[in-house]
């Protein structure tokens, strides 16, 4: 694309217009500078907020595709690659789960989380090399995270995954963005512009952010990751995390701090597993064999205990 189209282009981004309520920015103390921020913060849940059938309708088939072996694969270049590293990275610890069941890939590769690489954003075929490097297949789920809509490294990949069968997911900040005409799911909250013009780490990277917390979160939910509010498949990797897994135990059982921990050392930290021995009093062996019957929800192995009894 040329500079006059790409100029031409950028000038029709919702993203990329001036906010009339902080043309006057530059001339305000720094309480008055963060005020503004702060306000047009409070614009973004709301955008997202009318985004949530199409956010449920993405969590419905990513939790899909794991239940069949399949991966979550967040696409993005710069804010958006970042987030999208940062939300596949902290899955593991939150939810036992491998570290490769949600992948975040960013143009330029692992070198840009650190130091922008800006220019690898614009090529299409580099979205689809980096999916054929992870053997990106069709029981797979790629989200493709732009600001603008139009990143070509996106796009590229978004193409590449529909043509092979796989579901798509666009998350942008504009409307009637060219990712949101290629996906399947289309996810568009249009949170209007920055504080700083063209600054789209900033609004547009909250809602993004909020919105990948959604995506993960809901779907690790429906596939038995917690029981009531609590993270039951936490591991324990550190001081704090095995401090919050005594507490999880505690919290879900109302035993005392002697009683979780001491569970909790014979199952070797599998915090399902200590809730449900000390909820139901069975052994090991069977309270593992009745978690593995109910696939992991704590809650339906609890309720059919309770059932038989």
């Amino acid at each position: 694309m040329t500079n006059d189209a790409l100029i031409a282009a950028l000038s029709h981004l919702v993203s990329e217009g001036r906010n009339p309520e902080t043309m006057d920015i530059d001339l305000l103390p720094a309480v008055e500078i963060v005020k503004r921020i702060n306000q047009q913060d409070k614009l973004v849940p709301l955008a997202v907020e009318k985004e949530i059938p199409n956010i449920a309708k993405a969590v419905d088939i990513i939790t899909a595709a794991f239940r069949h072996g399949g991966r979550l694969v967040y696409m993005g270049a710069g804010t958006s690659g970042r987030l999208g590293v940062l939300d596949a990275s902290e899955c593991p610890p939150t939810f036992g789960v491998s570290d490769k069941m949600v992948l975040g890939l960013i143009a330029g590769g692992p070198e840009a989380i650190l130091k922008a690489k800006e220019g690898a954003e614009d090529s299409k075929a580099l979205g689809i090399e980096d999916l054929e490097k992870i053997h990106f297949s069709s029981k797979d789920v790629v989200v493709g995270i732009a600001a603008s809509g139009r990143t070509p490294y996106v796009i590229g990949a978004l193409e590449y995954a529909k043509k092979i069968g796989a579901q798509t997911v666009a998350l942008s900040c504009n409307p009637d963005s060219p990712i949101a005409d290629i996906a399947h799911i289309a996810i568009s909250p249009v949170v209007g512009p920055e504080a700083l013009t063209g600054s789209t780490r900033l609004k547009s990277g909250t809602a993004q952010k909020l919105v990948l917390n959604m995506l993960t979160t809901a779907s690790m939910i429906r596939l038995g990751k917690s029981y009531q509010n609590l993270m039951v498949d936490v591991k324990a990797t550190n001081e704090k995390l095995v401090a919050r897994a005594t507490r999880i135990v505690m919290q879900a059982t109302d035993c005392d701090k002697s009683l979780a921990a001491e569970t909790l050392g014979a199952t070797n930290y599998d915090v399902k597993l200590a809730i449900l021995m000390i909820l139901t009093d069975l052994d090991i062996d069977t309270a593992r064999q009745q978690l593995n019957h109910q696939q992991g929800f704590l809650r339906k192995a609890v309720e059919e205990h309770h059932s038989d009894d």
